[in-house]
């Protein structure tokens, strides 16, 4: 398996740099470089990694994860945000009702259609398509058989004393029951983890509360919930290690525990009211 290590490498050989070049370009010593690229550093600063991300023109994301770069050059303002997230909520009745509605409004105003842009790019795809007819209405939340998801169901709440360390994990007598929207979004999550502390900001903070899916296992890169020693914690993970969006705190290194269990997978999270 492909580690951090690896796509450092790859990144410096693709860019014929030496390790001169990449020591001068990131501002890391010689020796603490040479030492990070042999593999006699366990667990590189964190500093570290960032400034040969920004030596190497890649992301964290990508040596951390091998998770490919986004390289569209699309900016999204909020609205047009809000707009994806609420056509991901819809089942697929509901989504070709938009795609239909979209065309039809394209067409109106003379702003080529997504479908019109990709047969003018790849002239040697097009094939003949049927006319689209705007679908039938029908009740929300069927179609082509599948089942309606309405209102709420219960789910337990537990509480992550710290997101970054100590305290009683998955406790039964902590728990409480509460109420979580029952649609597709919210599908897959077995039960609800509340974080406390800053360890995964920007993108989580302290009171979030997690929609969980119970798993013994995740993929490198994936956000997941880990007891480590009888602690939970709630971090990205890396392989060999445990580690936070939060650059102000290191990588957590599995050898150094005696037990080490995954918990569950992170599928979303509620919205703050």
């Amino acid at each position: 398996m492909e580690s951090y290590l690896d796509r450092i490498k790859q990144l410096k050989n693709e860019r014929k740099m030496t390790n001169d070049q990449l020591a001068e370009c990131s501002g890391i010593p010689l020796g603490t470089l040479s030492k990070i690229l042999a593999g006699m550093s366990d667990s590189p600063k964190l500093s570290n990694i960032i400034a040969l991300c920004g030596a190497l023109d890649c992301s964290v994301e990508y040596i951390v994860s091998g998770t490919p770069e986004n390289t569209n050059n699309y900016t999204l303002n909020a609205q047009e945000i809000t707009m994806i997230e609420d056509y991901r909520r819809l089942d697929s009745y509901g989504r070709e009702l938009v795609q239909t509605v979209l065309s039809m409004e394209s067409r109106r105003v003379g702003a080529p259609a997504a479908e019109a842009v990709a047969e003018k790019t790849e002239p040697s795809k097009v094939k003949a398509k049927e006319a689209r007819v705007l679908p039938t209405l029908r009740s929300i939340g069927r179609y082509a058989g599948e089942p309606v998801r309405s209102g709420k169901r219960g789910i337990l709440l537990y509480e992550l004393p710290v997101s970054a360390g100590v305290g009683v994990y998955l406790d039964e007598a902590s728990a409480e029951s509460i109420s979580i929207p029952d649609n597709e979004k919210t599908a897959d999550a077995d039960y609800a983890l509340r974080i406390s502390g800053n360890s995964m900001e920007p993108k989580d903070h302290n009171g979030d509360i997690l929609l969980v899916q119970s798993a013994d296992s995740v993929d490198v890169g994936e956000l997941g919930i880990f007891l480590l020693d009888g602690s939970g914690f709630f971090k990205v993970y890396g392989g060999d290690r445990l580690l936070s969006l939060n650059p102000e705190y290191g990588p957590i290194l599995l050898k150094d525990f005696s037990d080490v269990q995954c918990k569950g997978l992170v599928v979303g999270k509620l919205k703050r009211k």
